[in-house]
């Protein structure tokens, strides 16, 4: 198997705190520069943005695995990566049913931008999306994996928005096969301070928002080909030899 460097949390402009550069061409570029051969596109609550970013990659150096970072309703950021954006759309669709019927105020929160594969703005998305869907942690999970998708928490490290930093700890009876550290921490840091993390496959990502957080990989994961499968296989995998983070 070979080993390959992974970012599993970027964002897109479709993300409103996240910058306009952040389009298929640019973000492409900048992790094939940065030496990354497969990333994940995980905006808030949202997967729309994820058939461009597919469609521009194709035949190029850096795979790319739809995905989405749902808020649950005790404000906690779990990634949800999918096969397919057909899959990742049908998801979509759950937590657009979910979300409170609000609308996006882009002075406060910034722009929702629709993207097509060629970095074009091809419509705004109105609804709010930096909410709190009313799914739980548990649902959100669930929901997920009988999608067949991989769902895991986010940047457990940090004080807001994590399953740490809002319930204290991580259930037990939670069905997932790693958490992910931000970029703020390392891998011996993140054991020291949460020993209970030693259970886990650890992540580290770089929820990048702005193309200048796309930098050098933290996370090497031994697979058999970049793609969707076999990332899936290697974290529900138990042998730590199969997942490098710095």
């Amino acid at each position: 198997m070979e080993k390959f460097a992974v970012d599993l949390h970027i964002h897109t402009a479709l993300s409103p705190c996240a910058d306009g550069e952040m389009t298929p061409p640019a973000v492409l570029a900048r992790a094939a520069a940065s030496g990354l051969r497969v990333i994940a596109i995980t905006d808030h609550n949202s997967a729309a943005n994820t058939p461009a970013f597919v469609e521009a990659a194709a035949g190029g150096p850096v795979t790319v695995i739809p995905g989405m970072e749902v808020q649950t309703r005790e404000e906690v950021h779990l990634v949800c990566l999918f096969a397919g954006t057909e899959e990742a759309l049908a998801w979509q669709e759950v937590v657009y049913a979910h979300l409170p019927p609000l609308k996006n105020n882009e002075r406060v929160f910034g722009v929702q931008q629709l993207l097509n594969a060629a970095g074009e703005v091809t419509g705004i998305e109105e609804r709010l999306l930096l909410t709190s869907t009313d799914l739980s942690l548990e649902e959100v999970v669930a929901e997920v994996q009988a999608r067949n998708g991989v769902c895991y928490p986010a940047h457990v490290d940090r004080p807001a928005f994590s399953v740490i930093g809002s319930l204290g700890f991580i259930p037990q009876e939670l069905q997932i096969p790693a958490v992910e550290i931000s970029r703020n921490i390392n891998r011996a840091r993140a054991l020291e301070k949460f020993p209970f993390l030693k259970g886990y496959h650890l992540l580290c990502c770089s929820d990048a928002h702005r193309l200048a957080e796309i930098n050098r990989p933290r996370t090497w994961i031994r697979m058999r080909e970049p793609g969707f499968q076999a990332l899936a296989e290697a974290l529900w995998d138990r042998c730590r030899e199969r997942i490098e983070v710095d």
